[in-house]
């Protein structure tokens, strides 16, 4: 790898306010906000709308939508005779 060329990766803490969920990791990202980590030191944090607490499809919430078959029974409901 060439020097001076990539941005710093460090620690970040990533936190889903809507469900109260954060984790550490590495990361690219900076933030002017801090937080004190479980560990006991600072680290950025950066606020994100949707994780895998919150997602639907890892929470099991998702819901799986039958176009065709909306789209049969908007035919056959409306059809012209």
């Amino acid at each position: 790898m060439q020097k001076d060329i990539h941005p710093e990766y460090k620690h970040v803490v990533f936190r889903d306010k809507a469900a109260d969920f954060a984790f550490l990791t590495r990361s690219t990202r900076t933030s002017e906000k801090t937080m004190e980590w479980e560990d006991g030191r600072t680290y950025p944090v950066v606020d994100v709308d949707i994780s895998s607490a919150s997602h639907p499809f890892y929470t099991g919430t998702a819901r799986v939508v039958d176009t065709a078959g909306r789209v049969e029974r908007f035919q056959r409901r409306y059809q012209r005779k």
